[in-house]
């Protein structure tokens, strides 16, 4: 196992993949931020729609 991330630190493609790591890490993290965010204004839209066919329904 050493011998294994000493070749990973030493070659370019272990650099390559630690890159591709970051990216992979930092799209993951910007999508969860989207999402949390569009959840919120999704739910409070859904629930305006709900109140206002409730509304009109009586």
């Amino acid at each position: 196992m050493t011998t294994f991330l000493k070749r990973l630190a030493a070659g370019e493609e272990g650099a390559t993949m630690v890159e591709y790591a970051l990216m992979v890490a930092l799209i993951g993290a910007a999508l969860v931020t989207v999402v949390t965010t569009l959840s919120s204004s999704i739910s409070s839209k859904f629930s305006s729609v709900s109140t206002t066919i409730s509304g009109s329904g009586s």
